[in-house]
């Protein structure tokens, strides 16, 4: 075996089973994996220079096949259940076997690697690829020591990523032929079957959502985060297609990363050193931040050029949907120094409503902050995913359940806690429907979404009056500048208010359905939050 790139250890290689490598490739540059994925054939260069790779069979995460192995460590700690799929130890060792004899005579591509800015919480992982434009990713998406600091880099983390390698169900243990396994006892992430890479950034962030909350008493989160210019932070919380990386990407603030941060006492940090942004309709009119990062050292994935060209076409989703570009970090010209944040003054929370029932913005209380949290309410529209044909009602408790390894009140608890310390406001804002719901209405104008959010950002809605959302009972401002007053309560944009009536009380009816799972967990403050279920 022999090696190309920065600080070979082939100790650790041999300790992982790893011992008839034909080639390790360590810590290469992006720009030589870049290439390399091109010499074989595994993508192109667009227009902007950024490679454009394809991931293969899926093009998204599978969450069905994400598994933590059960032992002495998770057994008694894990949430256990349909998001928490637990695998047995000795499956996980015949895999893990499989899996390194897989390797064995191929080429590898090794990079070290941490997560978590803020120095007291960084994790060293060693990720070992099967593909060249995996690294890139890897790369693209985690903190990369200095040359000085790779000398000494001890990983206490490895993740192995095989997207050619896949198990045989009826030996192995697993659901299908694809699967990541995360083995917390070994701190090693096994990942094959799947060329697609968030897969590698969700399994790392998993292990931080156990390895913060339980044992660094530190709270972990599914969101965005930006800093102003007078060092106030805000997070912004949200499922995919809300606006979490567009709505935190401003051009007037100092961006500290784009989906996973913790937050230690007052201060906010990234675990990342990337971004992984959707860009299914981008634009550079509508979100100018990402379309300019579009370019070399940027990773396109599932994206389809236009006619005889390598001009992407960004409304193309004939792949997939779920387009999707990763970046460095500092490919965003506003980011924050060192990727943190303290003096945390407002946090969002982001929905998309396709029923056009829930204000655009409205300010909560604590127990609505946590009903809310706990809900993690947003609504799929039809053509995002196969078989949706009109809204439907989703739920990912704090927004970010298939992420959690532990029960989602211990998030939401901590979160109630940095609330009240941090005595920050909490607004629930609403990117989705307006005028009607999906197929009638209209997508809120994303001008009035930014208006309103910096509104609350510079305490404009502090004097403003406010009234009551009759079934909801969120708190509206009246009047926000920039933005059309019958805007802001969604009841008044409808032409027809019995329809409105009807159609709140039925998104009422799924809040409070999913919420009795949570029941037997929530303080009376926060079961008094939920909404009415009639007028009666």
């Amino acid at each position: 075996m022999y090696t190309t790139g920065k600080v070979p250890d082939f100790d650790n290689l041999l300790e992982l089973g790893l011992k008839n490598i034909s080639k390790a490739h360590w810590n290469l540059s992006t720009k030589k994996l870049s290439e390399i994925s091109i010499a074989n054939s595994m993508g192109e260069i667009s227009s902007t220079g950024a490679l454009s790779i394809n991931t293969g069979k899926f093009t998204g995460r599978s969450p069905k096949d994400r598994f933590i192995v059960k032992d002495d460590i998770t057994e008694k700690v894990v949430w256990w259940g349909d998001i928490n799929i637990p695998f047995n130890s000795n499956n996980f060792d015949q895999l893990y076997k499989k899996s390194i004899d897989y390797l064995q005579n191929k080429e590898i591509y090794v990079r070290d690697v941490y997560a978590c800015s803020l120095k007291p919480f960084q994790l060293n992982i060693r990720v070992i690829n099967e593909y060249p434009w995996s690294n890139h990713f890897v790369s693209n998406m985690f903190n990369e020591p200095k040359d000085e600091e790779l000398k000494a880099f001890i990983p206490e983390w490895h993740l192995i990523n095989i997207p050619g390698f896949d198990a045989d169900p009826s030996t192995d243990g697993t659901r299908k032929s694809n699967f990541s396994i995360i083995n917390f006892s070994k701190k090693i992430i096994l990942i094959g079957g799947t060329g697609y890479t968030g897969e590698i950034k969700k399994g790392i962030f998993s292990v931080l959502n156990f390895i913060l909350p339980h044992q660094k008493n530190t709270l972990s989160m599914h969101c965005s985060a930006n800093l102003g210019k007078e060092g106030d932070t805000a997070v912004f919380f949200g499922l995919s297609g809300t606006g979490k990386t567009t709505l935190s990407a401003d051009p007037d603030r100092y961006l500290i990363g784009d989906d996973e941060h913790g937050w230690d006492e007052d201060t906010v940090f990234n675990f990342e050193g990337g971004c992984y942004a959707k860009c299914i309709d981008l634009s550079k009119e509508k979100e100018p931040e990402i379309w300019d990062a579009i370019k070399e050292g940027a990773i396109l994935e599932n994206v389809i050029f236009k006619n005889n060209s390598n001009e992407v076409d960004f409304k193309d989703s004939s792949i997939t949907e779920n387009t999707r570009v990763s970046y460095p970090l500092d490919f965003i010209k506003n980011t924050a120094n060192g990727a943190m944040g303290s003096n945390i003054k407002n946090i969002f929370l982001l929905t998309a409503d396709a029923f056009g029932v829930l204000p655009p913005i409205s300010k909560l209380d604590k127990g609505q902050a946590m009903f809310h949290f706990i809900s993690g309410y947003t609504a799929k529209v039809a053509g995002t995913e196969e078989g949706i044909n009109e809204p439907l009602v989703t739920f990912s408790a704090c927004f970010g359940a298939p992420f959690l390894p532990l029960h989602p009140t211990k998030y939401a608890e901590m979160l109630g806690d940095k609330i009240e310390s941090s005595e920050s406001n909490v607004w629930l804002i609403n990117t989705g429907w307006t005028k009607g719901p999906y197929g009638e209405g209209e997508r809120m104008k994303l001008a009035y979404t930014r208006a309103m959010i910096m509104a609350a950002l510079n305490n404009e809605l502090e004097s403003v009056k406010y009234i009551k959302h009759p079934i909801f009972g969120l708190n509206m401002p009246k009047t926000c500048p920039n933005v059309p007053d019958i805007t802001l309560n969604p009841r008044e944009t409808w032409v027809d208010k019995k329809s409105y009536d009807n159609k709140a009380l039925f998104l009422a009816k799924q809040f409070n359905d999913n919420f009795k799972s949570f029941k037997d967990y929530a303080s009376e403050e926060i079961l008094n939050a939920a909404p009415i279920t009639s007028f009666d």
